[in-house]
């Protein structure tokens, strides 16, 4: 089993940048595929970069395209996610997620961090 922490999340104006950081314990990360999703209030979790377990591979999802980057350091067994040029509509609850399957769906997540707030004023 393995145990995700998010870090990083706060409050920043429109067109800066923020990194969030996502912590493992119990399992290193190389065991699993990683991603991101947020959940605006009112709104379904949606999903946002994937990385593979290697790292070799990515996928984002088309709103976040460009300006976010999905990475991982498995030596220090964290994932990061840096997101740039955001916008008042990324304001969310972001959360990482582990899978045994690099996949962009929901249900294919078998362990979810807490979730950290971002807020982008405009």
């Amino acid at each position: 089993q393995v145990q995700l922490v998010e870090s990083g999340g706060g409050l920043v104006q429109a067109g800066g940048s923020l990194r969030l950081s996502c912590a493992a314990s119990g399992r290193t990360l190389d065991n699993y595929s990683m991603a991101w999703f947020r959940q605006a209030p009112g709104k379904e979790r949606a999903f946002l970069a994937a990385i593979s377990r290697s790292g070799i591979s990515t996928n984002y999802a088309d709103s976040v395209k460009g300006r976010f980057t999905i990475s991982r350091d498995n030596a220090k067994n964290t994932v990061y996610l840096q997101m740039s040029s955001l916008k008042p509509e990324d304001t969310a609850v972001y959360f990482c997620a582990a899978s045994n399957i690099f996949s962009a769906r929901v249900d294919y997540m078998g362990y979810w961090g807490q979730g950290t707030q971002v807020t982008v004023s405009s």
